[in-house]
């Protein structure tokens, strides 16, 4: 038999998860916004506002107290996944 409180947290998680997933669609559609004012593949990636992106999210994690290297890992995973998606449907 399990731990029940394991089985607890990982339903928190799980719920937690499924809250990520909304917010994902939120920026999704945001992107896709972003995307229709974008002329030409090479405005896909803006080095100065992923510099300024990352930036703002290690400020606000030391603020928070939120382990800076894990926001910055997910951060970077998530501009990254965007860049490919961006380039995956630019219609231009």
């Amino acid at each position: 038999m399990k731990n029940k409180k394991l089985l607890n947290i990982r339903k928190k998680l799980d719920k937690l998860d499924d809250k990520f997933l909304a917010l994902i669609k939120k920026r999704t559609l945001l992107v896709n916004q972003v995307l229709l004012t974008k002329q030409y593949k090479n405005q896909i990636i803006d080095r100065k506002r992923i510099k300024k992106i990352l930036s703002n999210i290690k400020i606000k994690s030391k603020r928070k107290k939120i382990d800076i290297k894990i926001t910055n890992e997910i951060w970077k995973s998530m501009i990254n996944a965007y860049i490919k998606y961006e380039f995956r449907n630019f219609k231009k």
